[in-house]
């Protein structure tokens, strides 16, 4: 005797070896030994054999036309026995009737089973719906194929084209687009931005960091657009002074100047003068929510993308050779360079002169300040800031603190795409100046916010940890009881903020941001959010740049700064890379040889292995890196 039988969802065959009543002995088709309730049982029969009769019970199954069997059957719920003897009569054979079996359990949108053999057919709607349903699965799979084919034969997908950086940097999850190219590139072997690059739809890996950047942070794109003129207050008093400021030969946002003015009864009165855009960009208008969205100027090796457009910062940058409009500190300070008076006021500045640092630090520096040698324009007042920025640097418990020499690292990108990486000191004469001045102003302008009420964005620090908030507090890092940025108002949103707080107190008017404003509770957390990013994006192109320097001028050796265990700093950029290869007993700070290959602009790394020990010291030890 032979059973047919129901196990695991699916239907078997097998001769019976002993029959428990209430269970069976089985013999499978394929010569395993089993126990089968007899409640499983379907079908009981002496002939054929359990092989043949599964053979040819999927023969009839596949000759049921399942439209028609849906039509013939009951419209209540039914037993298969019923309907074999309807659909094949009352000579139904058992390789019939478990064929019969088989189709319905093959056919569950047809068929709906209600238990043992037991089915009811799926009402017409609920029927239309469901075949509608699998003909959209089979032509989605159909599509997905084709998309997959196209894609492992380096061509891009018909349609892809407008949806380009969607579906390189953002795929839908679970979309079609999606699981074709995970088909296409488990198919091929490739990274997903390998497989696009093959398409043509990757210009270059720069552009495919670039473009991802783009994507999430400027969707619409960098430009502009129609947007009104800014507006540029033609009241105020001009300045007494011959303003100058310091800046890289590549800034055009020139935010700070400074002048020095000696007086009569000694001692001089030192203006830090800052771009006023806040007198013309007004909460809530058309360039405020570009700024708004914006929230700083984003900077990267050969390129930029600007706060504000063009227009505005041509009205307040602190340009040479005009009066702009500018809030100004200034501190009148005595013969020991001690501070006795502070006023703030909003004024149009003369700007006398921008000094870059590529012309100013042959006449600034180090060995001319120790000669007093300071015959070159603007040497005198540079002397006296000098002189007062020591002494700034001594009030804030710093004058004591070792300072390492340091390098940054400036990026020149060529037309023809190809980059100079040039190392300059950090800490010079120059930078100390400039520094002390924006610490003071920054910090002096947020306490007297703070000392006002008047609410505004801070930065303070405590346990080593900055954070930003608007609630007055110290920043131990620089000795300061208030910091609140405010000297970048045309690169930094929160600066432009806290700019109009300041020109208000200084007016004497009410302030633009209430006490417990929301908005700047917003524009702090959007601000930290866009700031990581912009800061992110910019180590990655900057690192992308270092590994195109090695290739574009073949380096294929290089000294290198050991850092920690197998990472070193590779000499002439800011790059830090793995050297697997590293000896454990070479310590930090050593210096060594290193073989460079295997350049991958896309997953910005490269190989790195160990030659020898160098001997040749370090002229300064380098800014931080951009690390792996």
């Amino acid at each position: 005797m032979n059973v047919f039988y129901e196990e695991d969802g699916g239907y078997k065959a097998g001769t019976v070896l002993e029959d428990n009543n209430t269970s069976l002995q089985v013999e499978t088709q394929h010569g395993k030994r089993v126990k089968v309730k007899a409640a499983v049982v379907l079908l009981r029969f002496a002939a054929p054999g359990p092989s043949a009769l599964m053979d040819a019970a999927q023969r009839v199954a596949d000759a049921i036309d399942v439209d028609f069997l849906w039509e013939a059957a009951p419209q209540e719920e039914f037993d298969h026995e019923r309907l074999a003897l309807e659909y094949f009569g009352a000579t139904a054979t058992p390789d019939q009737r478990a064929g019969l079996l088989l189709k319905l359990h093959a056919a569950p949108m047809y068929f709906h089973r209600k238990g043992k053999g037991r089915y009811r057919p799926a009402p017409p709607d609920i029927l239309k719906a469901a075949l509608a349903g699998a003909e959209k699965r089979r032509l989605q799979a159909e599509q997905q194929q084709r998309w997959t084919d196209a894609l492992v034969a380096g061509h891009l997908p018909d349609g892809w084209a407008p949806r380009l950086d969607e579906l390189l940097h953002a795929p839908e999850k679970g979309s079609l687009e999606q699981k074709a190219i995970d088909a296409a590139a488990a198919a091929t072997g490739l990274p997903i931005v390998r497989l696009f690059e093959r398409t043509g739809a990757v210009a270059s890996s720069h552009d495919w960091h670039l473009g991802r950047f783009l994507f999430t942070h400027f969707r619409h794109g960098t430009g502009f657009g129609d947007v009104p003129p800014v507006a540029v207050p033609d009241d105020l008093p001009v300045a007494d002074v011959r303003a100058f400021s310091i800046d890289d030969a590549a800034t055009t946002e020139i935010d700070d100047a400074m002048s020095v003015e000696a007086l009569a009864t000694g001692g001089w009165r030192i203006g830090i003068h800052i771009a006023a855009p806040a007198l013309g960009i007004a909460p809530g208008d058309a360039i405020d929510a570009i700024a708004s969205r914006r929230l700083s100027t984003v900077y990267m090796p050969g390129r930029k993308v600007t706060m504000l457009p063009d227009a505005a910062i041509a009205a307040y940058s602190l340009d040479a050779g005009s009066a702009r409009p500018a809030v100004s500190l200034y501190v009148t300070i005595d013969a020991a360079f001690d501070p006795v008076g502070f006023e703030t006021r909003v004024e149009r500045v003369p700007i006398a002169a921008n000094l870059r640092h590529d012309t100013l630090e042959p006449l600034f520096n180090e060995t001319t300040v120790a000669a007093g040698q300071f015959d070159f324009p603007f040497g005198t007042e540079l002397a006296v800031l000098r002189a007062f920025a020591l002494r700034c640097e001594a009030a804030r418990g710093k004058q004591n603190e070792p300072v390492p020499e340091r390098l940054e690292y400036a990026f020149h990108v060529d037309a023809d795409g190809r980059v100079r990486i040039v190392p300059r000191a950090r800490g010079t004469p120059i930078d100390h100046v400039v520094s002390e001045m924006m610490v003071l102003v920054n910090s002096r302008w947020g306490g007297d916010l703070a000392v006002a009420g008047r609410i505004a964005l801070y930065r303070v620090q405590s346990g080593g940890k900055v954070r930003m908030t608007t609630v007055p507090g110290p920043h131990d890092g620089l000795g300061v009881e208030h910091y609140a940025w405010s000297s970048s108002p045309l690169r930094r949103y929160v600066d432009l903020v806290n700019q109009r707080q300041i020109v208000a107190l200084a007016r004497g008017e009410p302030a633009p941001y209430p006490p417990r404003a929301e908005s700047l509770g917003i524009v702090l957390r959007d601000f930290e959010a866009a700031y990581d990013a912009y800061n992110e994006i910019q180590r990655t192109m900057e690192r992308w740049w270092c590994l195109r320097w090695l290739e574009q001028d073949g380096i294929v050796e290089a000294g290198a700064v050991v850092l920690r265990e197998s990472m070193v700093r590779i000499d002439g950029a800011p790059l830090v890379l793995r050297v697997p290869s590293l000896p454990p007993e070479v310590e930090p700070g050593a210096r060594v040889r290193v073989a460079i290959a295997d350049i991958d602009l896309f997953n910005l790394d490269a190989q790195c292995r160990y030659l020898a020990r160098g001997t040749a010291p370090a002229s300064a030890a380098p800014a931080p890196a951009i690390a792996a």
